[in-house]
């Protein structure tokens, strides 16, 4: 299980793992070897949720709803250069 701490209390995400051991310790869903952020971006590419369930079967919708969520957290968590 995955936690990001927030502003006032930690996260946990019951569908995001990270083992060191697997894919390089990155964020992936349920152990599976499908990384948080193949999803997000597949997401930003515009598939729908439809479109991803079929070309990965093992992902659920809940799977999907807390990669973004997961996503969104860590985003939040950090100072991302900006430039003009």
């Amino acid at each position: 299980m995955a936690t990001i701490r927030s502003e006032s209390t930690p996260m946990k995400f019951a569908r995001v793992t990270v083992n060191p051991n697997q894919m390089g310790g990155v964020p992936c869903i349920r152990g599976l070897r499908i990384p948080v952020a193949t999803v997000v971006g597949l997401v930003a590419e515009g598939m729908t949720e439809a479109e991803i369930l079929h070309s990965y079967p093992d992902l659920t919708a809940e799977d999907i709803h807390e990669a973004l969520l997961f996503a969104a957290e860590a985003v939040r968590e950090r100072a991302l250069p900006i430039t003009s």
